[in-house]
């Protein structure tokens, strides 16, 4: 079944991808993790797939791929460390994997309805600490799980995206791309930060 909902004033529907950056001012865990967010490339850090009804939401973290809840539309990580594993972040925005790619309405429902169907399927498994591995179906990182939700639908999040400092790096599914590759809403309420690394394409 297809939900909707709005995230910090921007609306989701299921299967659509929630975007955050790592950490959030005046939280010290959120020190920690604006830390780790500086090794990935691009602002995006970390991203969510909104299921429905009201605010759940479906990721895979610290704990693996678990659900969680977001309370009265907005973002307020510190309300949902312990459904998450201690993870604090910041809404960034959410990206659109099925705008303006020619659906019907029909088959946009059944996108959505299989992209969450697939993502409470793996609900449990570990976390995939092998970036270079995004293709296996007993562990997963955030990004991972949204690039294996889409692709059985002919909808590839992985744009080959990779590091100049890093050969090989291309096939890791970075946040950065989907947020890239979509279109895209970006949270009015956020601040623009730098990019901490530099990233390039394949073309």
């Amino acid at each position: 079944m297809n939900h909707t909902y709005e995230i910090n004033g921007l609306p989701v529907k299921t299967g659509d991808v929630i975007c955050t950056m790592n950490g959030k001012p005046n939280i010290l865990p959120g020190e920690f993790w604006r830390l780790v967010g500086r090794l990935v490339p691009g602002d995006v850090d970390h991203i969510a797939i909104y299921l429905g009804p009201e605010g759940r939401c479906v990721e895979a973290g610290a704990l693996g791929v678990v659900t969680f809840t977001i309370h009265d539309g907005f973002w307020h990580p510190e309300h949902t460390m312990a459904e998450r594993g201690m993870l604090v972040d910041t809404f960034y925005g959410v990206a659109y994997p099925l705008a303006e790619i020619g659906l019907t309405r029909d088959e946009e429902h059944d996108i959505r309805v299989g992209v969450a169907e697939y993502c409470l399927s793996h609900l449990g498994k570990p976390y995939n600490l092998n970036f270079l591995d995004p293709d296996r179906d007993d562990a997963f990182y955030c990004s991972q799980l949204a690039y294996k939700a889409y692709l059985p639908f002919g909808i590839n999040l992985n744009t080959g995206l990779f590091m100049e400092q890093l050969p090989g790096t291309n096939q890791i599914i970075y946040p950065q791309e989907i947020w890239n590759f979509c279109v895209h809403r970006r949270d009015p309420q956020s601040e623009q930060p730098a990019s901490a690394l530099l990233y390039e394409t394949v073309g």
